[in-house]
Parts: structure tokens; C-alpha cells; sequence
């Protein structure tokens, strides 16, 4: 292929004074040397020098000449944007001091799940016979979390595994649609859902910081492919520098995490078939899963609960404190008891206990 090329605006008889092959485009590919040429040109350098502004800062301009008007026009790779907002993100999160939390001998780990909390969505009592819209699912989640963390305290924490995405956003796109299209109703723009969003999950980590080191697995869903990503990618930054905390928040569908002789599984559950997931995480995870005895896998999407023991995995959906909306009113999905869930584990003996703060 050769060397790498960049992609310059230049017309007819420019592109022949800088010894180029006219053609019937507006646009020519350029070496690195070439491009080089062309942006560090003396009028540019003088001009910004002048004004102080960096070249390298300029995205295109214009050279008047002699003969030719010249416009140059430099282009970036998306990926490169995105390590620069990134990097500028985390240049700008917060320092959080460290917290010396207390020796625990005989500790448990405590999984957090706020599944399917579909911020955005609009539930009316006209309709439904209940209310559900933001400001509603952001207060329910942060008193289920607050209730699950009330109800731990009779057991020494030493880990916490939070769940976020399964449907924390809605809708996917500015026409208030979900991934694949399908038309919802909500109650704010999908913005205001996104900060709030935002804002929601940074007060629970911190909040569970203040108990134990947080591990935050993140599953992709069917509302929110796309923004639920972005979301806890912009969580993620936001607690770069924070050492009480490490995410697992890529796109994989299913993850993966080993606290002592647990194995826990967790997946939003509108892919793989039930009947799947014992042997995809046997084979997704096999050195995890010849450590440990006690296996989970924690599933989301149905909004009520089910539980099955099947070979050598638990599988178990969790509780929703979303409303219920008109497509789920009609079709007679509803009447499950609203919840937040969190279960207790003991480093040898596996799930010890639930804890449900139903709404």
C-alpha cells in the first residue's frame, strides 16, 4: 500500500504546481512530506504567530498568492478525536482521596443490580394506572440503592460489583426511538436523559465507594446500544483518577467476574438462550471457572423475576423499578413487583442472601 497518505483540497493548477496528476476531483492524496509542506506554509506560520493562534490548530485556510489561491483543508481521524475528548476528560476528573477502608477477616462480596431503569420512559396513570417518567426512575434507583446498602450492613463488605447499562437510557436516537427503531414514549429529551443519566451513576459509585472498592461491569442492551456505551464511558472518565474503583465497560455482551470460589456471570439476556449460558461461560472463562464452585450468571431485559439451577449455574433475571408503559399495559406485562435487587456472597459458600427494596 505504501506510505500512509492524507486527503488535501487543491484545484486544477494547483494540484500541478505542487507536481501532482490533475484530476476530476477537488481533492488529492498527499504524502506525509507533502502535507507537511502544505501546512506548515511560511504565510500560515506568520499569520498565526501574528495573531496567536497555534498552527497546528488550524483545520484549513486559504493562501492567496501570486497566481493561485490556494485552500487547504486538513483532515483528522474519528478515532483521533476520540483519544483527544477522552484525554481531555480525564485530564479534568476529579482527584478523589483515597479511603483506607477496615481490615475484614470474614468478608462477602455485595452485587448491586439496578436492571432496566429506562430513563426517559413515560408511563401515564390516565393509561397504565401508574406514573413513570425520569425524575421518578432517578429516585427510585437512588433509594433502592440506598435500601440495599441499609440492608447489607449486617454483613462485613469487603468487594461491591455494581451492574449498570440493561437499559439505563430508553431510547438510542433524536427520534426517540430505541436501537432498531422502535418508536417509544418519553418524557424528556434524550440529552436531559443522558445527564441525568450521568449524573445518576456517579452518585451511586460514590456512594458504594464509601463501603468498599467497586468493580462497575457494564452490560450493552437493545434500548441503548449506542448511548448506554457512551454513558458509562463518560462515567469511566469521570473517576480516572480515582483509585477506589475500576470498570469493566466494554462491549462484550457477556461478563465475567471471580470473587474467591464465586463465579459470576452477567448478560442483559436478549441474546444467548438460557439453556447457553452455563457452557459459554465455562468456555468464555476457563481458568475462572475450574477455581470456583459457586457459578452465577445474573440476567436483566423480562422485567420480572426467574430463577434456574442448571448444571453447574444458577441463572437468575432481575427486578425492574421502571413503570409500566402503554405497549406493556396492552399487552398485559406488568403487575411484577417493582424492585432493586442486591445479593450477598460468601467467599466459599456462594449466594448467601437477596436483598429486594421493592417499590
Amino acid at each position: 500500500m505504501g506510505r500512509t497518505k492524507t486527503r488535501v483540497y487543491l484545484n486544477r493548477e494547483q494540484a500541478v504546481e505542487m507536481g501532482l496528476t490533475p484530476n476530476n476531483c477537488n481533492y488529492y492524496w498527499v504524502t506525509p512530506d507533502e502535507k507537511e509542506t502544505i501546512e506548515t506554509h511560511k504565510a500560515l506560520k506568520d499569520e498565526c504567530e501574528k495573531v496567536g493562534i497555534p498552527s497546528d490548530s488550524v483545520n484549513h485556510y486559504w493562501h492567496k498568492g501570486k497566481n493561485f489561491s490556494i485552500h487547504v483543508k486538513n483532515q483528522k481521524d474519528v478515532l483521533d478525536v476520540k483519544r483527544q475528548i477522552i484525554q481531555e476528560m480525564q485530564d479534568y476528573s476529579p482527584e478523589y482521596p483515597v479511603i483506607k477502608y477496615e481490615s475484614i477477616n470474614e468478608g462477602h462480596l455485595l452485587v448491586i443490580d439496578p436492571a432496566d431503569i429506562h430513563i426517559g420512559k413515560l408511563c401515564d396513570s390516565f393509561e397504565t394506572g401508574e406514573d413513570y417518567d425520569s425524575q421518578i426512575a432517578v429516585q427510585r434507583v437512588l433509594d433502592g440503592v440506598r435500601g440495599i446498602i441499609s440492608k447489607a450492613q449486617g454483613f462485613p463488605i469487603d468487594e461491591i460489583l455494581f451492574v449498570a447499562g440493561n437499559d439505563v437510557l430508553h431510547i438510542d436516537t433524536p427520534k426517540r426511538t430505541t436501537t432498531s427503531g422502535t418508536p417509544q414514549d418519553t418524557s424528556e429529551m434524550w440529552y436531559t436523559n443522558f445527564i441525568m443519566g450521568r449524573k445518576l451513576y456517579t452518585d451511586i459509585i460514590e456512594m458504594l465507594i464509601q463501603v468498599a472498592p467497586v468493580r462497575v461491569v457494564f452490560n450493552p442492551s437493545n434500548h441503548d446500544f449506542m448511548s448506554g456505551f457512551q454513558l458509562l464511558d463518560a462515567v469511566q472518565c469521570w473517576f480516572h483518577n480515582c483509585e477506589m474503583v475500576d470498570f469493566d465497560a466494554d462491549m462484550r455482551h457477556r461478563k465475567y467476574y471471580r470473587y474467591y470460589s464465586n463465579l459470576i456471570g452477567t448478560t442483559h439476556g436478549d441474546g444467548a438462550k438460557t439453556s447457553d449460558l452455563p457452557l459459554l461461560m465455562a468456555q468464555e472463562t476457563p481458568l475462572d471457572w475450574s477455581k470456583t464452585k459457586h457459578r452465577y450468571i445474573y440476567t436483566h431485559h423480562v422485567h420480572h423475576k426467574t430463577s434456574k439451577d442448571l448444571v453447574g449455574v444458577t441463572v437468575e433475571s432481575m427486578r425492574s423499578p421502571s413503570g409500566t408503559d402503554g405497549w406493556h399495559h396492552r399487552n398485559g406485562y406488568q403487575h411484577a413487583p417493582k424492585a432493586v435487587e442486591g445479593f450477598i456472597h460468601h467467599k466459599f459458600h456462594g449466594q448467601i442472601a437477596r436483598l429486594t427494596h421493592i417499590f
